[in-house]
């Protein structure tokens, strides 16, 4: 049985006891015609007897109907049970929820220094990482059950296959266009192509491009030219170093000739992307046909599997190293917090915005979960609950009231006799 009840009926058999004593002391004196002190005893029973009955009545009054009798204003507690439930809900909105109390709250709890000091703690990044990963682990579980992966599949191949890839390539482009920051991209590319140029293994391919096209296009010429592999050497570093002219000139002229047709380039094969019909098809037919393949998706499971098996095995290790980078990652993240103050006045600041902002909208949600659960319960579980939870102690007003009544019976009989 529930400590709370065996509570509960210890202290009903109490209180019902020294209600029935009374009753029984106040017969006895009476019997005795009220003779000496035996007249003070009928005083305090009667007084007792008086008392006890009006706090069991009132205490019974709200739980239920004194002696199942329909009396109005009694069994209070279940017959109020959604006006209660209202104003609890009300007091708690208003009260504890209130904006103003809880910015109140934050602000004296400075919530980004607790949590920075809870995150520098070994033990609880730990924690925190042993969380994350056996969701992380239990997750996996789920993703290999193969209906799960067939769905994901097809949801995949669907936003692939509805997925406008020549039109947001062209938007991809055209952002990246705007400022010239395209130009940009020539730079980096011109600078590569010198860079690589300058390299003992491009001017060596050159010098033997230079030397396979004098054998194959003049083979007279050719014949007649001393030492080859020295003037296909110098004729390869000739046009590099008028390559790299050139391409020091396009750098340093903004308006070059060069990045002028670069830009009509990039500015046509935008405007194709969004309006060709015959490019769309293209760029879509290639989507569809890397979408489609055999060998590619094959790889890319075989990829996709290979990463699961190793996160999957490494989680379950106990040593896990994707456990420790966490932890780690969660110890770096409370120290950096600390060492920052401005990092902590954002925090706590955001959070209080996040009060304001949204805290009409959860108190009032929190109060009507409270109100509906509280008007869905049943009456009689509803006043059961609330009668073990404060029933016992109010079973001592009972007790008080009979020893009280006693006593006060006491005090009137002794002024009676004073002003007879």
């Amino acid at each position: 049985m529930d400590n709370r009840r065996r509570l509960l009926i210890r202290n009903k058999t109490i209180a019902t006891g020294l209600m029935i004593g009374a009753a029984i002391l106040f017969v006895v004196a009476r019997l005795q015609k009220g003779h000496g002190a035996w007249e003070w005893v009928a005083a305090f029973a009667e007084a007792a007897m008086v008392g006890a009955l009006a706090d069991w009545f009132a205490v019974v009054a709200l739980f239920r109907h004194p002696l199942g009798m329909p009396i109005p204003h009694t069994a209070i507690i279940r017959n109020k049970k959604d006006a209660m439930a209202g104003n609890l809900a009300s007091f708690i909105r208003d009260k504890f929820l209130a904006s103003d109390t809880l910015i109140a709250k934050l602000k004296a709890y400075d919530p980004a220094e607790h949590l920075a000091v809870y995150l520098m703690s070994r033990e609880n990044a730990a924690g925190l990482a042993k969380g994350l990963t056996r969701v992380c682990a239990d997750s996996l579980d789920f993703i290999e059950d193969e209906r799960v992966q067939e769905l994901l599949r097809a949801a995949l191949h669907n936003r692939i296959e509805s997925f406008d890839l020549p039109s947001s390539a062209g938007a991809i482009l055209d952002t990246l266009r705007k400022d010239n920051r395209h130009q940009i991209v020539l730079d980096d590319l011109l600078k590569g192509f010198a860079a690589w140029l300058g390299t003992d293994e491009a001017q060596a391919r050159l010098a033997g491009a230079i030397d396979d096209m004098c054998t194959q296009e003049y083979p007279l010429l050719a014949a007649f030219i001393p030492n080859r592999d020295q003037f296909s050497r110098g004729a390869g570093e000739k046009i590099v170093k008028r390559i790299n002219a050139f391409i020091q000139e396009v750098n340093a002229d903004p308006v070059h000739e060069v990045r002028y047709r670069f830009d009509t380039a990039v500015t046509g094969f935008i405007a194709r992307l969004k309006s060709d019909p015959a490019l769309r098809d293209k760029v879509e037919a290639i989507k569809l046909e890397v979408v489609h393949n055999r060998s590619i998706a094959d790889y890319a499971r075989n990829i996709g599997n290979d990463l699961k098996n190793w996160l999957h095995n490494d989680l379950h290790q106990p040593e896990s190293r994707v456990r420790e980078r966490i932890a780690a990652a969660v110890c770096g993240m409370g120290a950096a917090l600390s060492n920052s103050r401005g990092l902590k006045e954002s925090l706590n600041e955001h959070l209080e915005t996040l009060v304001l902002h949204h805290g009409d909208t959860l108190r009032t949600a929190i109060a009507g979960h409270i109100s509906g659960t509280m008007q869905q319960w049943e009456s009689a579980d509803y006043t059961t609950e609330i009668e073990l939870s404060i029933g016992s102690d109010l079973q001592f007003i009972r007790m008080n009231g009979t020893l009280v009544g006693g006593v006060i019976g006491l005090l009137l009989h002794a002024i009676s006799l004073l002003l007879a």
